[in-house]
């Protein structure tokens, strides 16, 4: 094969806008900064689904058997992103209500753009989708505040999306519409009321638009809990609703119980909401099974601390005790030991003294009991 670099023993193989690793009889497909082959997007669950299956395992150990939200990155993730059929009309529902455009065809992909240099910024997106022909989005939930500035990152993403079509060799004009999508759980425009803000480059005093090559939508959910309320009070329908501020509330409200039956309603009504419902409730079941493993696994640690804790008690509570015992045993043998040394000590003394004033060897040996022998060493 041509273009074959050798660097510390692992072999480069090139060929189109890919690359193959071979090491050590591992073998690795990386794909660069454009999009990925068309043959080879079929293996978007080799992206997705053991990352998500991971995060949602640590989702289910953070929250320790809560309900979901799709609030939550994961969640909404794996609502959107899921191998299934439920997922894809959802993302496609949610897709044409944001980019007020019907959406035929849409396609997940690899959600990590891999940036120009190794010193430049990466970027790993949540949902990173192509559709239609050819254009692409990036929807991205942020679930509170950031210390980050969350305008510039958008405007960041949205570039990285630009840079990573395949354009080689190509025209600009050839160049596909990208869209930067983000769901806020917080307020970013605090002056105004409108859940939505669209930003593309235009012109600053005749504010005529550039190209259509880029567009940035933010959606401020804290900014419908008025229409909630509204809708609460019976003061207004889900028919006033736009197809995207039914979206915003069911992806704001869906795991609060007094919206209950405002987000039953809009599953019945919306079938791009009922499938991400239907979405939503199978990477539940995951999310349950999951509760439960780590339950389970809590539960067994837990049991094992108790066994380890009783058995550390006993063993300390059966050592004092054998070292009472010891010491009692030892005192009563000592008593004996020191009883029959004195005992002995008086025979003999008795036996000295009765040699002295001349007794014989025989009277000694009855009086005192001591052997003849022991009497002659004297």
């Amino acid at each position: 094969m041509k273009n074959i670099i050798t660097t510390n023993k692992k072999k480069r193989e090139k060929k189109g806008d890919w690359h193959y690793f071979l090491n050590q009889g591992n073998f690795f497909l990386f794909f660069e900064a454009n999009s990925i082959p068309m043959q080879y997007r079929g293996m978007k669950t080799l992206f997705f689904r053991p990352t998500l299956a991971r995060e949602l395992k640590r989702l289910a150990r953070e929250n320790r058997g809560e309900s979901l939200k799709i609030l939550d990155d994961v969640v909404f993730k794996a609502m959107l992103s899921a191998d299934n059929e439920d997922s894809r009309e959802a993302l496609r529902s949610l897709l044409s209500a944001c980019t007020h455009r019907e959406v035929s065809t849409v396609q997940v992909i690899n959600n990590d753009l891999v940036p120009a240099h190794l010193d430049a910024k990466t970027a790993r997106l949540d949902v990173h989708i192509t559709f239609n022909d050819g254009e692409s989005a990036d929807l991205e939930m942020q679930a509170g505040k950031s210390d980050d500035d969350l305008k510039t990152r958008a405007e960041y993403y949205s570039s990285l999306l630009l840079a990573s079509q395949q354009t080689r060799g190509k025209p600009y004009r050839r160049i596909k519409r990208v869209y930067q999508i983000f769901f806020l759980n917080c307020v970013l425009f605090p002056g105004s009321a409108k859940l939505s803000r669209r930003y593309f480059y235009q012109e600053e005093e005749e504010h005529d638009r550039l190209s259509e090559a880029t567009e940035i939508i933010f959606y401020e959910l804290p900014k419908l809990e008025k229409r909630l309320k509204e809708f609460l009070e019976g003061k207004e329908g889900v028919e006033i609703l736009t197809n995207e501020e039914k979206w915003c509330m069911y992806m704001r409200y869906r795991h609060e119980e007094r919206a209950g039956s405002f987000i039953e309603r809009l599953c019945r009504e919306e079938e791009g909401i009922m499938r991400a419902e239907q979405a939503v409730t199978k990477v539940s079941r995951d999310y349950i099974k999951y509760s439960k493993k780590m339950a389970e696994i809590k539960n067994s640690m837990d049991r094992a601390q108790e066994l380890l804790l009783a058995r550390e008690e006993a063993e300390r509570e059966g050592h004092e005790h054998g070292m009472e015992m010891g010491m009692r045993e030892g005192m009563k043998e000592g008593i004996k030991t020191g009883m029959e040394k004195g005992h002995m000590e008086k025979t003999l003394e008795i036996a000295r003294k009765m040699k002295a004033f001349g007794d014989s060897f025989d009277r000694i040996h009855t009086i005192t009991g001591l052997p003849l022998e022991d009497i002659e060493k004297l």
